[in-house]
């Protein structure tokens, strides 16, 4: 029997992150986690998705870390595979930032990136 291969992690959080998601979770009774896609849109061509959701679909990615709970819609996961997640506060705001691999480029304005999916020789020989 073949050794099985180590699936690749969609997304990771940050400490900042996880502190941030786990503090809005607190707030929202009843919801399973916050849900993140990716959706056509933007002068950079495509955008991040972030939405409360109620439910895990079958093919949802989940990804938890001490008490925050975010939910990979599954037509984001080969754009988001590698992506690191973090809460970042400055003098002007406060918002989640994706250092995000498979981005090329991004708008002027920030509010929407050019994003890849992961190439297919990249995950040859992994179990996805």
């Amino acid at each position: 029997m073949a050794a099985a291969t180590k699936r690749p992690k969609v997304l990771s959080l940050t400490p900042a992150a996880i502190a941030r998601v786990r503090e809005l979770m607190a707030g929202k009774p009843g919801v399973a986690g916050l849900k993140i896609g990716v959706k056509k849109g933007g002068c950079a061509g495509m955008e991040y998705t972030l939405a409360w959701t109620e439910d895990v679909g079958k093919f949802d990615e989940v990804v938890e870390a001490d008490g925050a709970k975010v939910i990979i819609d599954p037509s984001a996961v080969l754009y988001l595979l590698g992506t690191e997640m973090d809460w970042k506060v400055d003098k002007l705001s406060a918002q989640f930032v994706f250092n995000n691999p498979n981005q090329k480029s991004a708008c002027g304005c920030g509010e929407s990136v050019d994003l890849q999916p992961v190439p297919l020789e990249r995950l040859e020989g992994l179990k996805v």
